[in-house]
């Protein structure tokens, strides 16, 4: 499969690369951009701080431009928390995607989305504090009414961003049975072709 890989509001980290390798062994293509020209985080304070210095519009503008060359092969779209909103929302509008992978987080399901079977795997820590219950269950049933075969993976005990091991959410286990997961997810869309 060919995957772009968005990073979190943390940036371009060696957790994105790590991913990004593991994806590469397991024979798939990847491209990770960086939305956040060079510059990294070590608190979510200052991520956020900065995605609101260079604006909404203007960072989906890049994840937009960094895909497109490669659209026409039928991307997966994938991410980390604020790169999982860009990844649904750019997988929503292509229709030539295969899939998304969103990790960490999701973005509103547009009234009115059609979505034809597109494939997508979900993965959140339960509890997560960013990611409320209510909120959740509210996104799959718009996704479901806009036709996508979605599926949600819960973590219990893991932190927000647990499949970095660079930050204190981080959880071995829980990093583990995502990245099986994904991999099982696709090899299935692989599957489809």
């Amino acid at each position: 499969m060919d995957i772009v890989l968005f990073h979190s509001t943390f940036g371009l980290r060696p957790a994105v690369w790590e991913a990004a390798d593991r994806l590469r062994a397991a024979g798939h293509r990847v491209w990770t951009p960086d939305l956040f020209d060079g510059r990294t985080f070590d608190t979510m304070e200052e991520g956020l701080a900065h995605r609101d210095a260079v604006g909404a519009e203007e960072l989906l503008k890049r994840a937009v431009l960094a895909a497109a060359p490669h659209s026409e092969r039928g991307l997966v779209y994938a991410g980390y928390s604020l790169g999982a909103s860009y990844a649904q929302t750019l997988a929503m509008g292509d229709e030539k995607a295969r899939g998304a992978v969103l990790l960490h987080s999701m973005s509103e399901v547009p009234e009115g989305a059609r979505l034809d079977g597109l494939p997508v795997q979900l993965h959140l820590a339960d509890p997560d504090p960013f990611e409320p219950e209510d909120w959740v269950e509210s996104w799959y049933l718009g996704m479901d009414r806009a036709g996508a075969r979605t599926e949600v993976h819960r973590h219990p005990g893991a932190g927000h961003l647990y499949t970095d091991p660079g930050l204190p959410d981080h959880d071995a286990e829980a990093t583990e049975r995502t990245w099986q997961a994904v991999l099982e997810f696709l090899e299935s869309l692989a599957g489809d072709r």
